[in-house]
């Protein structure tokens, strides 16, 4: 019989990143300054609106390296 703990730690992972992310997205409307940094382009027109978080995306980007230098350090 085939040994399938492999796959279940797999599955288990994915499934606890999943559930983070979707609990990031619940509370990310709860952080005031998420969407409204300095360097966040917006732009409305009469029937266009173009919205760019740059800012916003580089700020969540150093987070999630910090994070991950820390969990990847053995």
């Amino acid at each position: 019989m085939p040994d399938f703990s492999g796959i279940g730690k797999i599955l288990l992972i994915t499934g606890l990143i999943i559930a983070g992310i979707g609990c990031l997205i619940l509370f990310v409307g709860k952080i005031p300054w998420i969407g409204r940094l300095p360097g966040d382009f917006y732009y409305k027109g009469k029937n266009f609106t173009f919205y760019f978080p740059l800012a916003t995306s580089i700020v969540i980007s150093i987070i999630i390296t910090i994070i991950l230098m820390f969990i990847g350090r053995k």
